[in-house]
């Protein structure tokens, strides 16, 4: 297995205005696991989601779509409670607000033995996040077992603090970001998004400080239209330009395709700073769609991108 990303794939109901003012919505599947798995699964890399769903028809389409998008899902099962779900309300600017229909859902009722049932040790690379820690007690004890079984088998994790405010409190997940540093391959905290809520810091030099200390073996902190400053790994702290989007539609799932893209090419045998280079495209192409997974970038529009960036190192 090159990728393994555990978490909650979600109905989508997407909107190009405020929720305050929409009327209609588009149907979708998305999710920080399931966008980030098809980002990863897109480069080519054999990409599994590790979840439960809803014995429900929105469990049963989301399997679907996440096996035409190239995602293993023996590991999708069907499990008590409801399919999850949420409305986004888009703006081009760049303001989002999400209202989530997910309490008691089957995704949030993941445990440690649902995750250790997926072959762990033959991971080269799992994906976590901070909202699936948010889901429930059980949830964060899972991804607490999935990271620490990979990291003693050798593979590498990478997780994405993704800090939601209306999933959980700022301690709660700055404890969750502190139990899970140590086994930690790569960190990738937005500043100020993360970092602010999470480590009460807005610099993002502080920010990759911050994660080391904690145990982070290399830390990613993403800034957007500023690019990442890479961090750890051995080199010396690096920034590495964004990618002009061509064109900016919605932001839900930028920050996932950065990550899912990353923990695939590190599989696929890239250095970091390759990976995060390639990242950094992926969620520019991300950008131009509408919702989590309406626009996935391919490995020929990654390499496209990059080709026209300077490939140089920056100083931080």
């Amino acid at each position: 297995m090159d990728v393994m990303v555990v978490g909650e794939p979600l109905a989508e109901f997407s909107a190009p205005a405020p929720l305050t003012e929409a009327d209609a919505f588009r149907l979708s599947f998305s999710g920080d696991a399931l966008n980030a798995a098809v980002a990863a699964a897109a480069t080519g890399a054999h990409v599994a989601l590790v979840t439960l769903v809803g014995n429900d028809e929105f469990g049963e389409r989301l399997i679907a779509f996440a096996a035409a998008r190239g995602v293993d899902t023996r590991w999708m099962l069907k499990g008590d409670g409801s399919t999850g779900a949420y409305a986004v309300g888009a703006d081009p600017s760049g303001e989002r607000a999400f209202a989530y229909m997910r309490s008691g859902s089957a995704a949030s009722r993941m445990g440690p033995a649902d995750v250790a049932r997926a072959p762990l040790a033959e991971t080269a690379v799992l994906l976590v996040s901070g909202i699936t820690a948010a889901l429930s007690e059980s949830c964060a004890a899972a991804v607490l077992h999935a990271a620490r079984a990979v990291d003693a088998a050798g593979g590498r994790v990478v997780y994405d603090p993704n800090y939601r405010a209306r999933l959980t409190g700022a301690e709660e997940a700055a404890a969750a970001l502190e139990a899970i540093a140590p086994a930690t391959a790569l960190m990738t905290p937005s500043c100020p998004g993360d970092s602010l809520p999470l480590l009460g810091t807005g610099d993002p030099a502080e920010t990759a400080r911050a994660c080391l200390e904690r145990g982070a073996r290399a830390v990613a902190v993403t800034r957007g239209a500023h690019g990442v400053l890479l961090a750890g790994g051995g080199a010396a702290p690096e920034r590495i330009p964004a990618v002009p989007p061509a064109a900016i539609v919605d932001q839900t799932g930028a920050g996932d395709a950065f990550a899912g893209t990353v923990a695939a090419r590190l599989a696929l045998g890239d250095p970091l700073r390759d990976a995060v280079r390639a990242g950094t495209a992926a969620a520019a192409v991300n950008l131009e769609g509408q919702g989590g997974t309406g626009r996935v970038a391919t490995p020929r529009e990654i390499e496209r991108l990059l080709d026209a960036r300077t490939p140089g190192p920056v100083a931080p």
